[in-house]
């Protein structure tokens, strides 16, 4: 990536590169690049061009082509995470640093059903004696997935709609997860390790 980073005077005391590293770290680290992934951090610089003073700003601007550490697995890479919350769409699953994970319920292990009492879903696993054994996807167990499909939304701000009542903007806040995964559990060796390991 490139960018031209601006470095406020009171970090003038830093090396150039500890400067810009830190200004490129407060900037995009833990965000959004749409089509990109998520940046986890800075991984370094390659390039540094040459710093400008502008007119009336105190800072310098310095070109620099740098590369990032991304999250974004390939689709169809098994994971292993944690059950975040059910409801009756599906589960939702967390990394730790990560928890836009979708799992609908058509992606789940068959034949299963959703407990309304306790809120989580569960596996009716068929036994050799044609009945069934209730296995329960309960919250913070870990769980293997793979990944399906993504999705990235462009949350930059739009302009307000100007037809609102008495002539004010009316501004439908709207909450857009600018990146998420859905995954599948579908298949024997995923779902919860338990399973598996017992």
């Amino acid at each position: 990536m490139a960018s031209i980073v601006r470095i406020e005077p009171k970090d003038f005391f830093r090396d150039l590169p500890d400067a810009l590293s830190k200004v490129l770290n407060t900037k995009l680290a833990n965000k959004v690049l749409k089509d990109v992934g998520l940046v986890i951090a800075l991984f370094d610089i390659i390039e540094i061009g040459e710093s400008h003073v502008m007119a009336g700003d105190g800072a310098s601007h310095t070109k620099v082509t740098f590369r990032v550490l991304v999250f974004r697995p390939f689709i169809e890479e098994v994971l292993t995470g944690r059950v975040k919350s059910s409801t009756k769409e599906g589960l939702t699953l967390n990394l730790g640093f990560f928890d836009d994970i979708f799992l609908p319920a058509s992606h789940l292990q068959h034949p299963c059903r959703f407990d309304e009492s306790d809120q989580v879903w569960v596996w009716e696993y068929p036994t050799e004696d044609g009945d069934h054994h209730d296995l329960f996807m309960d919250k913070d167990e870990e769980i293997r997935f793979r990944v399906t499909s993504e999705s990235f939304v462009d949350t930059s701000p739009s302009a307000p709609d100007a037809k609102g009542m008495d002539g004010k903007a009316v501004i439908e806040e709207e909450s857009k997860i600018p990146y998420q995964l859905q995954a599948s559990i579908n298949e024997p060796g995923l779902g919860l390790l338990s399973w598996w390991n017992s």
